[in-house]
């Protein structure tokens, strides 16, 4: 009896090791977006509240897409994934190395910047950077970008909850500037350069 469980010992330690590895694949799935590769809102908050816990300068930013909708309508829901897809990876390349974003759902992102000295410069690249053309089947598919950002330290409660609610106070303030459906870029990028960071942020970028 005692060989054959020393020959059957290594097959279950195999078995459990597979099942350890399809479990921790579920999980890691569970916490990234399987559209774009983001985090989702779970694993983005985890990995948020280190980062604030590390970096007394972070700031939170939420950007949502302008005529994203439009795109989805007219085009078809292929293109709406392609616009978020490309939408995902710029927002990837415009992080730093200490900066997470992630998507919560639909067309709206996040992100945690780990050092907010240079916020106002760095939202105007976001925001040309997401304006960009997206090429699918031959179109040219472009939307717009409405983004809100909060510095932690600049908050009464430095929380990850209250930066959030700051952002998304500050983009949705920057979704209703517009006149009879146009959307209009407030500020002009120049400007947004030269505005000190002050407690939210807010920068949009036309269609």
């Amino acid at each position: 009896m005692e060989p054959f469980l020393q020959l059957l010992a290594p097959l279950l330690a195999g078995g459990w090791a597979l099942h350890a590895h399809r479990l921790y694949q579920r999980l890691h799935r569970v916490r990234r977006d399987p559209l774009t590769g983001l985090l989702t809102r779970e694993g983005w908050s985890r990995a948020a509240n280190r980062i604030i816990r590390r970096h007394s300068s972070a700031a939170v930013l939420l950007a949502d897409l302008d005529g994203f909708k439009a795109v989805n309508d007219r085009h078809g829901h292929d293109a709406g994934d392609a616009v978020l897809v490309a939408a995902g990876e710029r927002l990837a390349a415009w992080c730093g190395k200490s900066d997470v974003a992630g998507r919560l759902g639909g067309d709206e992102f996040v992100v945690i910047v780990a050092d907010a000295a240079r916020l106002p410069g760095r939202l105007a690249d976001l925001a040309e950077l997401l304006r960009q053309p997206v090429i699918h089947n031959g179109e040219q598919l472009r939307v717009g970008a409405s983004i809100g950002a909060a510095r932690l330290a600049e908050l009464e409660a430095p929380t990850l909850a209250a930066a959030l609610k700051a952002a998304d106070t500050a983009m949705y303030q920057v979704k209703g500037r517009s006149r009879g459906g146009r959307r209009l870029l407030v500020p002009a990028l120049a400007a947004v350069r030269r505005i000190p960071v002050s407690r939210a942020h807010r920068v949009r970028l036309a269609a």
